[in-house]
């Protein structure tokens, strides 16, 4: 259904409306008056990064900014820090053993295996062209994607995909099922495309009067971490952090895959430095698309009725344990990631620490755009937090999965040098623990409020009382689904 602008009494009334249905949410309540949005179903911009920790937002102005205007999510983790895995949660809002997506390639991973599941027709694209709104994909879909032979997939009212888009050039985008070629010019550069096709898709979307959704998936700044030609130049001398982690002396006390890692080199410092400094410039360009989206929202006027979302699909860790590049463990360092929402209702300058992950963007997109969310998925709706309610009951808990060690020649997520390559584990991270059991009989245990860089390994043998109580819940949360993960995240 099209959706008009409502005249400005209509809109109050619905303003109204929505703020009343909202206080009628159970322990919910309304703590700061929302800025009321024009629109009946709002337009959501999504910037999903690959690969973007924490650490690199400080190299972001734009970003930083719209982060202060909005909502900023302090404890937003991923239930499997690996590409594919991950963006299928996010798009379905499903853990990785529902969506059966546990690897980035074939059989049991990539677009294959998420297509073959089933999984096209149950993304949060479906259920919003379903409600009238023009979708769109532009940049990364999924790993093993095909551009050249691959369809449209359900949900997506215009589509310009890519798979091997990490170089930035030479590569093929499907646009609305046309294969068009890109080469090696400066206006090639990938980022660059996917903001010019956003900011079109802004200008005919609001000139057509219909509410949208526009996921715009970058490459950046996963390896090889390219920068555009003008930023090739920037943060001369720039270092990676050397936190607490870096080249962690001891790891006696670490699972046996991680004892086996030597301490980093004077070279692997210096490629870290070289590497760090690359990925801070990579994401000048994704910085100046967040600046370009707005001033396209804003330019149609449309900008007071548009949430703008920023995220990444996985962390990274860069010299932390003594690991040179890589993001497939379960530390912090890999699988906390930003959560960062403004637009109308959001009160600005908060931080939200509340357990948060990317099972629960389905059903926070579907309830922003006040559109009904099927119960077939494994997340939360974060809608509450995002409009400035108060939470009096929530999760206690989030899954993290892995399957591993990961070998496919074709894989962009395996790790260089040997050694750094974690087997399967499952764990379980609550708001202030990590807990995670290996497949081959090694446990750690990290309480963060002791040790907020997870440096000691306090799992004891046998088990404590706590490892005990959180082996039992990760048993429950690994066989959930829908309502049942829900019931057994626990409450806090």
């Amino acid at each position: 259904m099209a959706c008009s602008r409502a005249r400005p009494r209509v809109a109050a009334l619905l303003s109204i409306v929505a703020l009343l249905a909202a206080c009628s949410w159970g322990p919910e309540a309304p703590v700061t008056a929302p800025e009321p949005t024009r629109a009946a179903h709002p337009n959501i911009v999504f910037v999903l990064t690959d690969d973007l920790a924490p650490n690199l937002i400080q190299f972001m102005p734009r970003l930083q900014r719209l982060r202060g205007r909005g909502v900023d999510f302090s404890k937003f983790f991923v239930t499997d820090s690996a590409c594919c895995p991950s963006r299928a949660t996010i798009l379905t809002g499903k853990l990785p053993h529902n969506t059966g997506v546990l690897r980035n390639v074939p059989p049991s991973g990539g677009y294959q295996a998420f297509k073959g599941r089933g999984n096209e027709s149950a993304t949060y694209a479906v259920s919003l062209e379903r409600a009238g709104y023009r979708t769109a994909m532009i940049g990364k879909y999924l790993n093993g994607y095909p551009p050249e032979s691959g369809g449209v997939p359900p949900g997506w009212s215009e589509w310009y995909v890519t798979d091997l888009g990490y170089d930035q050039y030479g590569y093929v985008l499907n646009e609305n099922g046309r294969v068009v070629r890109y080469g090696n010019t400066p206006q090639d550069y990938l980022n660059d495309v996917i903001a010019r096709k956003g900011v079109d898709f802004i200008n005919r979307s609001a000139q057509a009067g219909r509410p949208f959704m526009l996921q715009l998936s970058t490459f950046t700044p996963h390896p090889p971490f390219v920068p555009a030609p003008r930023h090739a130049q920037t943060f001369a001398g720039l270092k990676a952090p050397r936190g607490p982690g870096f080249d962690e002396q001891d790891v006696s006390d670490k699972p046996r895959w991680l004892r086996r890692v030597p301490p980093l080199s004077q070279h692997d410092k210096n490629l870290i430095d070289g590497r760090f400094r690359n990925r801070a410039q990579s994401v000048q360009a994704v910085d100046e698309m967040i600046g370009q989206i707005q001033q396209a929202l804003a330019a149609n006027k449309v900008d007071r009725d548009t949430y703008i979302v920023f995220s990444s699909d996985n962390a990274l860790h860069m010299g932390e344990h003594r690991l040179v590049g890589g993001k497939m463990t379960a530390y912090d360092t890999d699988i906390r990631v930003p959560f960062i929402v403004a637009g109308p209702g959001v009160p600005a300058g908060r931080t939200v620490d509340r357990l948060a992950q990317n099972t629960d963007v389905y059903a926070t997109f579907l309830e922003l755009a006040r559109v009904p969310v099927p119960p077939q998925h494994d997340g939360r709706s974060l809608a509450p937090f995002i409009l400035g309610r108060q939470v009096k009951s929530w999760r206690g808990a989030v899954l993290i999965q892995h399957a591993g060690p990961v070998t496919g020649p074709g894989d962009p997520d395996r790790p260089e040098r040997r050694g750094e390559n974690p087997p399967s584990y499952r764990a379980v991270r609550t708001g202030e623990e990590l807990y995670v059991e290996y497949g081959y009989g090694d446990r750690e245990y990290y309480d963060m409020r002791l040790d907020p860089h997870q440096l000691d390994n306090a799992a004891t043998s046998p088990a404590g009382p706590r490892q005990v109580e959180l082996s039992r819940l990760l048993q429950s949360l690994e066989r959930c689904a829908g309502d049942s993960c829900r019931a057994a995240d626990g409450v806090s």
